[in-house]
């Protein structure tokens, strides 16, 4: 998996007067945890491009004022109407110990759903996926090979590997969508036989009644 630095310095007031300030001079008030002790800094928030404003999954090696640190992201709040970047949390990562991290899905193989005209609806860019940092994938493979007009890929149909896969079994990951061209009746027509049948119930039951 890619790699991306992050220049850090270490804060010298927690408070949030201090936290407005830094923010005001563009930087990010951040935490790395997971280790013995946690480390309050702050990285310029332009550096912060590579692993939140990216379709990507990446590790992030931290420079503390000469400290390195390999680590995630693993959590970040941004303002409601701005949406520049409030806070930071980092977890150290350790050889030993699983992580989880949300990695984006890469779809291969021909479908002959999508050749008779379907198409393709992603239902999830990402999976959250559960691993030592050795096995954490950069992307996860989902084969569209064979999906037919109508089908979907689940979950489940992706087999093991060395990391675990945390979302259900069940939901879906990708569907070929039938064109309404090929759906026989079109949902117009649906709707208006359902109508009419409606209409004609409604005129029986007016005749019985008389």
């Amino acid at each position: 998996m890619k790699t991306v630095e992050i220049i850090g310095f270490k804060r010298a007031n927690l408070g949030k007067n201090d936290a407005k300030g830094l923010r005001a001079q563009g930087n990010v008030p951040c935490v790395l945890y997971g280790g013995e002790k946690q480390h309050h800094f702050y990285a310029p928030m332009i550096l912060f491009r590579e692993i939140v404003y990216t379709p990507e999954a990446a590790f992030v090696n931290l420079d503390i004022e000469g400290e390195e640190y390999k680590a995630i992201l693993q959590d970040i709040q941004f303002h409601p109407v701005s949406e520049i970047i409030l806070h930071a949390d980092f977890l150290l990562l350790q050889d030993d110990k699983e992580v989880k991290m949300d990695i984006p899905v890469r779809f291969h193989g021909n479908s002959p759903g999508i050749q008779k005209g379907g198409k393709l609806m992603v239902k999830l860019r990402k999976l959250t996926v559960k691993a030592l940092p050795k096995d954490m994938p950069d992307f996860i493979d989902v084969s569209i090979e064979g999906l037919e007009l109508g089908k979907s890929v689940k979950v489940g149909d992706l087999g093991e590997h060395d990391y675990q896969i945390m979302n259900s079994k069940l939901v879906s990951i990708a569907s070929v969508e039938t064109p309404r061209s090929l759906r026989g009746k079109s949902e117009e027509e649906e709707e208006a036989e359902a109508a009419a049948a409606a209409e004609e119930a409604e005129s029986e039951e007016g005749s019985s009644e008389e």
